[in-house]
């Protein structure tokens, strides 16, 4: 017994240095991000959302770009409009018009066949506001948990079998070149919704106190 509280004893005394090294690295890490000038998305907060009036705007991307090793979130992609869009007789998108988007999020494949999956947004399309487009779009790879699981759940009976589907991958998300996506823009967004102050109501001055005593 006293060997056995001996030897946790010890693994308690050696792991103390490494834990007291993970917080300096922590506070560390906290002081650089603190420095370090981050950009906030632009957001309009007043915009009427409620008109559903859209736009569809057809768009392909110029190279085809796949999760497992082509992609790092922050990097900008370039589509190209499939073709020409006009409202109310004036063009507001051209056939071949290059439009930008940002990786905003970028999960990769996983087990138990948990697939991969790019999370685009930041839209940007010359001579239209952003804030009127499609926010995001989310393209996944091919999703075999819905295999897996049950395969998992009829092989308990067999342990070392059972645990054997975890190492089953999800499959790697892909935009193709000829993949058409639709970005929809929203025209009467730009409408803003007037911002009405809260007002006060003074309470009288001669109103009478109640009576707490009966």
């Amino acid at each position: 017994m006293n060997k056995v509280l001996f030897i946790l004893f010890s693994f308690l005394i050696l792991g103390i240095p490494s834990f007291a090294q993970e917080v300096v690295q922590d506070d560390f890490l906290m002081q650089v991000l603190s420095e370090q000038e981050i950009t906030k998305p632009e957001t309009n907060l007043n915009y009427d959302y409620e008109d559903l009036t859209r736009i569809k705007i057809p768009i392909s991307i110029k190279t085809s770009v796949k999760s497992e090793n082509d992609l790092y979130e922050g990097q900008i992609l370039e589509f190209q409009a499939v073709k020409t869009i006009r409202r109310r007789g004036v063009t507001i998108v051209e056939r071949g018009q290059t439009i930008t988007a940002r990786v905003e999020t970028l999960i990769t494949n996983g087990m138990n066949g948990i697939p991969a999956s790019i999370v685009l947004g930041d839209f940007n399309i010359e001579g239209l506001d952003k804030n009127k487009l499609t926010p995001r779009y989310e393209k996944f790879g091919m999703d075999f948990s819905l295999f897996v699981f049950p395969l998992k759940w009829a092989l308990t009976f067999l342990p070392p079998t059972g645990s054997l589907t975890n190492f089953i991958l999800g499959g790697h998300a892909s935009i193709k070149k000829n993949k058409k996506i639709d970005l929809y823009y929203y025209p009467n967004w730009g409408r803003e919704v007037p911002i009405v102050e809260e007002q006060q109501i003074a309470e009288p001055l001669d109103k009478p106190q109640e009576n707490l005593y009966h």
